[in-house]
């Protein structure tokens, strides 16, 4: 089993910024993609940013332009840098790591807080 551990979350006022980072506990084999999302209580979980194995990126159009999906191979990890914070993007945000070989993870969910 696979545990993706999220850090980074905290509370910021808006136009600050943040970076979300998600590590897995060991190599995920025949990864599609890597991707954030994010969750208001009562809403459904929303995709925020997708990291493909080619390297391709997709952004949610509420982030793009503010929002940098990132991946370092080596130390496992996978970030979400998000600049120009607004109230509205205040939410847990999730990592997801879909494989094709093993499934899919996620994480544990860390709270992202934006103050007007």
């Amino acid at each position: 089993q696979v545990q993706l551990v999220e850090s980074g979350g905290g509370l910021v006022q808006a136009g600050g910024s943040l970076r979300l980072s998600c590590a897995a506990s060991r190599s995920i084999l025949g990864i599609n993609r890597i991707s954030w999302f994010r969750q208001i209580p009562g809403n459904q979980r929303e995709l925020v940013a997708t990291n493909t194995g080619g390297g391709g990126t997709n952004y949610a159009d509420s982030v793009s332009g503010r929002f940098t999906i990132s991946r370092d191979n080596a130390k496992r990890t996978t970030y979400l840098q998000m600049n120009n914070l607004k109230p509205e993007d205040t939410a847990v945000y999730y990592c997801n790591v879909d494989s094709y070989i093993e499934g899919e993870y996620w994480g544990q969910g860390t709270q992202v807080t934006v103050s007007s």
